[in-house]
């Protein structure tokens, strides 16, 4: 009876021992992030955010444009973002098309006015001074046919400063949504101390990647209560009372952002990120051949539109 209860205490002993030393050995091996999809190492992420920088500062024209934004979906696809990927295409489609469309009418609608609407009061105003009821009469089907082509030029103008506006931020956009979706905060700080980026640059970046998911939740939560209330209901509700949502939504929302900014900074601090010497990270990550790969895919369109071979 004392050998089988020894025996059987010494059992138990030995398997508390594996599965102590099993838990050390977990808590001392780094871990590696599972990645659903193919996805880039951070530090590829942040080397396409400067790309897309970099193309639009040197203003690259439609074609290689169109070539860099087609690479920077590609990312997106891949890591099984097909929503994201599939908004932000239908988007940049939509103002390319617009822009096309934009050049199209300026150069239809253009004349000797230039399709302005200075040139449209001008040429109103020669007509109308015609000799006589007839000349006058023929001037005014003209006037209405010059106004409604240098209208149609106008809106022409306008749409296309408007679409060439939004569609040159579309890269940044891109790229931004891709790094700061498939990539998690352990990842990024990692990738920032493999690069040997100061603590003091390290510690506001991992706060603004947690402060704006965090104000999307709480501005969830506040429309949420609005709608209890029966308080500007609806999906066009912010657009139709406007009044409504800024007392209602953005008071509250910029009262909670100063809140919010000072916990992840505690957070932070707390968890000795500010902590001087040199710190360890459990996640580990590496550069795969496919991310020098694709870096000098997406290097190449831009150097040859800025040299002007594009």
């Amino acid at each position: 009876m004392t050998n089988s209860s020894s025996a059987s205490s010494a059992r138990a002993d030995s398997r508390a021992g594996m599965n102590s030393d099993s838990r050390a050995a977990s808590c001392s091996a780094p871990r590696v992030e599972a990645r659903s999809g193919v996805r880039l190492d951070p530090r590829a992420k942040l080397y396409l955010l400067l790309l897309a920088n970099l193309l639009l500062f040197f203003h690259v024209d439609t074609r290689g444009e169109a070539i860099m934004v087609a690479l920077f979906l590609l990312p997106l696809f891949t890591a099984g973002r097909w929503r994201n990927g599939l908004r932000l295409t239908v988007l940049y489609v939509a103002l390319l098309g617009l822009g096309l469309w934009s050049d199209a009418a300026t150069m239809g609608g253009s004349g000797g006015s230039g399709g302005s609407l200075i040139g449209v009061i001008g040429g109103a105003t020669g007509s109308a001074a015609g000799p006589s009821g007839t000349a006058v009469a023929a001037g005014n089907v003209a006037v209405t046919a010059a106004s409604a082509t240098s209208v149609m030029a106008t809106a022409g103008h306008v749409a296309g400063l408007l679409s060439v506006g939004i569609r040159m931020m579309m890269p940044c956009l891109i790229t931004g949504a891709y790094a700061f979706t498939t990539t998690s905060i352990s990842e990024f700080v990692c990738a920032m101390r493999r690069m040997r980026v100061p603590e003091a640059i390290v510690i506001p970046c991992m706060v603004v990647i947690r402060f704006f998911p965090t104000i999307a939740h709480d501005y969830r939560q506040i429309r949420n209560a609005m709608a209890l209330r029966g308080i500007a209901a609806g999906r066009f509700a912010l657009v139709r009372h406007p009044v409504q949502s800024l007392e209602f939504i953005i008071v509250p929302l910029l009262m909670n952002a100063t809140f919010v900014s000072r916990d992840l900074s505690v957070a932070a601090l707390t968890k000795g990120l500010g902590i001087a010497g040199e710190h360890t990270c459990m996640t580990t990550i590496r550069m795969h051949w496919f991310d020098w790969a694709y870096m000098a895919m997406c290097t190449a369109p831009l150097a040859l539109a800025i040299g002007g071979v594009l």
